[in-house]
């Protein structure tokens, strides 16, 4: 039932493994466009991954060693295998891949489709660890909110695989 409105325009909240996430389906152009006016961002977005496959079919895998550690509390920047795919998410040759160590990884694979995820609050103010610190506002531009509880995380690791040499640009206490 959630995987098929996950394939629709539908925007989530929703918990990870980490903190309280807003998102849709990635190939959404539309929708996508609306998280990113409800976020008040130009800031690229990242990515629930549905598989390690479709990691490996669309992403440039360098590092492959990292690709361990998931599922897990880590945001992996990664360079794509078409500069222009997935370009509402990103419009730079890069993007952020996630696989949550938590149930809402097996929605996104069972929608099999690449899913936003990105922070539940607007750009630059605090995240948001439980739903009801969701503004109004937001509540009042989303379909679906999924209560995982207080969630007591850290937002993910992220860690640039695009180079060589892997490279910490956010640093986790959870991680």
């Amino acid at each position: 039932m959630i995987a098929k409105h996950m394939k629709s325009d539908s925007i989530f909240i929703y918990p990870t493994d980490t903190i309280y996430g807003i998102g849709c389906n990635a190939l959404k152009t539309d929708t996508v466009k609306e998280i990113r006016e409800i976020k008040k961002t130009k800031h690229p977005f990242s990515v629930i991954a549905p598989s390690f496959d479709w990691i490996k079919k669309n992403m440039v895998v360098t590092n492959e060693e990292y690709l361990y550690k998931l599922p897990g509390p880590y945001t992996f920047i990664m360079k794509k295998k078409k500069p222009t795919f997935l370009k509402e998410a990103s419009e730079s040759a890069t993007l952020g891949i996630r696989v949550p160590n938590h149930p809402i990884l097996k929605m996104v694979e069972q929608a099999n489709i690449p899913f936003i995820t990105t922070s539940a609050n607007v750009s630059g103010e605090e995240t948001i660890t439980s739903v009801t610190q969701i503004s109004k506002e937001m509540l009042n531009k989303i379909d679906f909110i999924i209560d995982g509880g207080i969630l007591d995380n850290s937002p993910s690791e992220i860690i640039d695989l695009t180079k060589k040499k892997p490279t910490i640009l956010r640093s986790s206490k959870t991680a």
